[in-house]
């Protein structure tokens, strides 16, 4: 092995590494309600696609989004946001994905006291690099995943 093939290894290996923090700044940012922080992740032509919300193209539609329809239906519902099992390919300045996300939500003041649900899902996601800086280029959260199974 060379000491360029070692190079471009250890690139691949840092790309990796700030992708994954990039995700999870993303789910932190999300939990905390830090809306601006979360959609400095993004790039200004990405794509969000979130459940039910359907797809939202560009930062300004990404920032309604959140900022209005999810923080909206957060006012009653909370949530925290798990992600976890990436499956990241890195080439160059582009990047693709997918993580396993767990949602642990609740309200609080329901008439027969708190309610709490587990929700398991999946983003898939395309990242790429913006002046040094990888963002999200496209997520995609889909739930229920994996598909439910009908037990007889």
């Amino acid at each position: 092995m060379t000491l360029k093939d070692l190079e471009k290894r250890m690139k691949a290996f840092e790309d990796l590494e700030e992708i994954k923090k990039l995700h999870r700044q993303y789910a932190y940012f999300l939990n905390a309600h830090q809306w601006d922080e979360m959609i400095d992740c993004f790039t200004e032509d990405a794509m969000a696609d979130i459940g039910i919300h359907g797809p939202h193209k560009g930062r300004k539609e990404i920032t309604e989004l959140f900022k209005i329809k999810i923080a909206k239906k957060n006012e009653k519902w909370r949530s925290t946001h798990f992600v976890t099992q990436p499956i990241i390919s890195v080439e160059g300045d582009k990047a693709t994905g997918y993580w396993a996300v767990y949602i642990f939500g609740f309200i609080e003041n329901t008439p027969s006291g708190p309610m709490y649900q587990w929700y398991q899902g999946r983003h898939d996601c395309e990242y790429v690099k913006v002046d040094g800086k990888w963002k999200f280029s496209y997520i995609k959260y889909t739930s229920p995943w994996p598909k439910q199974l009908k037990m007889s």
